[in-house]
């Protein structure tokens, strides 16, 4: 059974930063393409920050980009996403995702096959002006 656990989220002041740690079991992670989506009120889920299963090849939403990191530690079947200079438009409750097929893209997690992701519980952000 795979299990995807985020954890790092809470409150910060806009300008702050956080890092968000998602951890994985039941999948070999090393060779499984991963990401972050964000769902924010009244709007619906968006894969915002995906990374390819080597970690090679990754793909940012523009409104994140220059601000935020997405990376993996393949040893540590952990996934990582550094936020800096948030915003109050960052406000949301933060997904992680696993890819359902081996050795995919970041975008094949992050907008291709969504439906067919593996994911967890969600993280809140919430970021104060």
């Amino acid at each position: 059974q795979v299990q995807v656990v985020e954890s790092g989220g809470g409150l910060v002041q806009a300008g702050g930063s956080l890092r968000l740690s998602c951890t994985v079991s039941g999948l070999t992670f090393n060779t499984t393409a991963m990401g972050w989506f964000r769902q924010a009120p009244w709007k619906e889920r968006e894969g915002f920050s995906c990374i390819s299963w080597s970690g090679g090849d990754k793909y940012y939403e523009d409104s994140v980009k220059g601000r935020f990191t997405v990376s993996r530690d393949n040893a540590k079947n952990t996934l990582y996403l550094q936020m800096n200079n948030l915003k109050p438009e960052d406000t949301a409750v933060y997904f992680c995702a696993a890819a359902s097929k081996k050795y995919e893209g970041p975008l094949y997690v992050c907008r291709d096959n969504t439906e067919s992701n593996y994911w967890g519980q969600g993280t809140q952000v919430t970021v104060s002006s």
